[in-house]
């Protein structure tokens, strides 16, 4: 194949490796991410009683695993961020650390969405020249039927690619680079692109 201008990771974390998190393991990620929800600044907002986490495939990269999580509260807010670890084959999990922030742009007041996406930026990847690539976890819900694929692609190139798993799914890309910003695709069993969305909102 010809040189690239698009000198970027692509498919650089590892797939899922465990099933959504039960039991005593979903217990453990919970406190912690419980535990970066009571640290949000809420800007004088009452959020108000979180409900049931969700929790989204986990995905490795650089030595930690990230398990995206969502949750609604009792005041129509939506919480969102990830737990993230340190883990190997021979050893328990970690240093853990969580983030978490809050919105009120929700799927229930936005029935147009097809996909109900979060991200959360987690590294710098440094090109050629020193210009640098935001490392990104994405993690969404598809809200339309037949969903069976998501890729990430960055200037009509495909960076990353995850299974939809109960309508969830989670990526982890470069994006911002060289004034290219990642469109999320969902794709149907057939091969058939049924919906699209970009990480850039123009406030124009």
């Amino acid at each position: 194949m010809p040189p690239t201008d698009r000198f970027v990771p692509s498919f650089a974390a590892e797939p899922p490796q465990e099933p959504t998190p039960t039991g005593r393991w979903a217990d453990t990620l919970s406190e912690q991410f419980l535990s970066a929800v009571r640290e949000i600044d809420t800007e004088g907002e009452e959020l108000g009683s979180t409900g049931t986490i969700r929790w989204f495939p986990d995905r490795t990269y650089g030595g930690r695993t990230y398990v995206p999580a969502t949750a609604q509260t009792e005041n129509g807010f939506e919480l969102y961020g990830f737990v993230s670890y340190l883990a190997s084959d021979d050893q328990e999990p970690s240093a853990f650390e969580a983030r978490a922030d809050f919105t009120s742009e929700t799927a229930e007041n936005n029935p147009d969405w097809r996909l109900d996406l979060s991200d959360d930026v987690i590294a710098t990847w440094r090109g050629p020249g020193g210009k640098r690539a935001d490392m990104t976890l994405v993690w969404g819900v598809s809200l339309i039927p037949g969903g069976a694929l998501v890729t990430a692609e960055l200037a009509n190139l495909a960076v990353d690619q995850s299974e939809v798993v109960q309508e969830r799914f989670t990526l982890l890309a470069p994006d911002n680079y060289l004034g290219d910003y990642l469109d999320v695709k969902l794709w149907g069993r057939r091969g058939n692109e049924l919906a699209v969305e970009s990480l850039y909102v123009d406030d124009d």
